[in-house]
């Protein structure tokens, strides 16, 4: 897999889309960082890391009422075409009740905290 941020992120929304209770995905460092904030904003309930030389990190997608947590996720950074953006160029996604994910000097940010923070950097994709 060449982006497996890609690949995981496809993963969580088709685990939705299918209304499955989790999702199970290669493991690595960067994707735990990505599943905190999507924790962190609720976007998943909970993820777990399993397996002692080949790991594997399965997800525990998020209902409420049986009413997913995600509706729609928009891939903007892909491995063909990078996404850089200002924190000045960022902007609400879906009237700020989506947001957009970045992947930053400072690790993963929202949005919202990239423009606290006055940071820039690549534009990975848009959740709502």
């Amino acid at each position: 897999m060449e982006n497996s941020i890609i690949d995981l992120i496809i993963r969580i929304k088709n685990g939705y889309m299918s209304h499955r209770e989790s999702v199970v995905s290669p493991h690595s460092k960067y994707k735990e960082d990505l599943l905190n904030k999507l924790k962190e904003l609720k976007y998943i309930k909970d993820y777990s890391v399993a397996g002692e030389i080949i790991k594997e990190i399965s997800v525990d997608l998020l209902y409420e009422d049986d009413i997913s947590a995600v509706t729609g996720i928009e891939i903007i950074s892909k491995p063909g075409r990078r996404n850089y953006q200002s924190y000045k160029n960022l902007k609400p996604v879906v009237n700020n009740f989506g947001c957009s994910i970045l992947s930053t000097s400072k690790g993963i940010l929202s949005n919202k905290e990239a423009k606290k923070a006055k940071i820039g950097g690549e534009l990975l994709f848009n959740i709502w």
